[in-house]
């Protein structure tokens, strides 16, 4: 059996992953809200402030891409990958949850609200780093799957509201304080372990629906697992040792795409080796027939790939190809209609969730939920939230390739 690569489009589909499902801290700003609240003697209008600017941070993701923009392009021979994108947003997650953290303890005088607006502002900042870095590569990686590799990656970003809420009710339960460290801490490790396994590598790699497919799959069981672990908590008493089971089961469960990637190099492996290379030697001498060392073209029915016959067929797939694909920056994209329609679509249809998760721990509060049903509601919007992404993603490329 074949060594997994490191390098293959898979390991990094499964690095964006991984890091995806800690990058979605903010969604889950109603479990600190109430200890921010009290410790800092706010009342609900400069709470409301500070929620802002981390909506604010959230969504100012020009920096990042911009910075992708320049990182890729400047490695484009070496494939290094996006890391500078994850480091940048590792750092900012770092800061802005650990001076909030320091803030509530006492560990520095409590600050303006001012200087508060801007931890939350740096903090929230990290996860359009995150998002850009994990979400573009996968885009490139699979440009012909370009609605389901954003599903599944903008999906597992609203899992990780749940999955951080299983985390802190397992090690910090009923500790918001200790919360905020977690923060600090847990989405920065994570990125700087998987960064470096994130890489552009847009070669076809055989059945990739199939394989996505499987991605997907995969996240709607863990869906269906968070669910069933919320409704049961709620209907049953638990000891400590059957929480910790469900949580090691959802570990698993986590590290299952593994199996996808090997089971994917294996049939690649076996596919390369299987399928004939046209050789230099054996082209033809017709000055119009297209030379290369070892070049793959379309596959027909029987599995062998051919070459395009003449430069004119090469000229042709090249026109259709930039039409469909334009590559903008952003001073040539906003010259564009398209642009200010998707802007304006986007300004005013995203706001109300926003609006909800910000206000999660005021709905609770005033219907009179404990800590851990508001919780409950934090990782059942955050369920919820999967499935508008993964099935918007889904639902896109199913009507493109139909």
């Amino acid at each position: 059996m074949d060594v997994l690569k490191l390098d293959t489009k898979w390991v990094s589909t499964i690095a964006s992953i991984w890091n995806q499902c800690t990058s979605g801290f903010l969604y889950t700003f109603s479990i600190y809200s109430s200890v921010l609240k009290s410790t800092q003697a706010y009342d609900q209008s400069t709470l409301d402030t500070v929620s802002v600017f981390k909506d604010i941070g959230a969504n100012a993701g020009v920096l990042s891409g911009l910075l992708y923009s320049s990182v890729t392009t400047a490695n484009h021979r070496r494939r290094t990958g996006p890391w500078p994108v994850h480091l940048a947003g590792a750092v900012q997650c770092f800061l802005g949850y650990f001076l909030m953290w320091a803030s509530v303890v006492g560990l520095i005088p409590r600050p303006p609200m001012a200087a508060m607006c801007l931890f939350m502002l740096v903090a929230a900042h990290a996860q359009s780093f995150f998002n850009t870095a994990n979400v573009v590569t996968g885009v490139r990686n699979f440009p012909n799957y370009s609605g389901t590799i954003v599903g599944i990656m903008k999906g597992f970003l609203g899992l990780s509201g749940a999955i951080l809420i299983q985390v802190y009710e397992i090690i910090f339960t009923n500790k918001p304080t200790s919360y905020l460290l977690m923060l600090a801490l847990l989405p920065t490790i994570n990125t700087l372990l998987l960064m470096w396994f994130v890489r552009i590598n847009n070669t076809n790699e055989g059945d990739e629906k199939k394989h996505l497919d499987s991605f997907s799959l995969i996240a709607l069981v863990i869906a269906a697992y968070l669910m069933a672990i919320i409704i049961l908590e709620h209907i049953f008493l638990f000891q400590f040792a059957i929480p910790v089971i469900a949580f090691v089961l959802l570990m698993l469960l986590l590290a299952s795409p593994l199996c996808i990637a090997i089971r994917a190099h294996q049939r690649d492996s076996d596919r390369i080796s299987q399928t004939p290379v046209i050789e230099r030697d054996q082209l033809t001498d017709d000055p119009n027939q297209l030379v290369a060392e070892k070049i793959y073209a379309r596959q027909d029915s029987a599995g062998y790939r051919y070459l395009p016959s003449t430069n004119q067929e090469m000229d042709n797939n090249d026109r259709r190809t930039l039409q469909a694909e334009q590559n903008l920056n952003l001073l040539q994209a906003m010259r564009t209609v398209d642009f200010w329609i998707l802007f304006l679509a986007m300004a005013c249809g995203m706001g109300s969730g926003l609006a909800a998760v910000n206000n999660i721990s005021q709905i609770g509060g005033s219907l009179g939920y404990t800590s851990f049903e508001t919780g409950t509601l934090v990782s059942l919007w955050s369920i919820w939230n999967f499935l508008g992404h993964f099935g918007a993603g889904y639902v896109s490329d199913y009507f493109l390739h139909s």
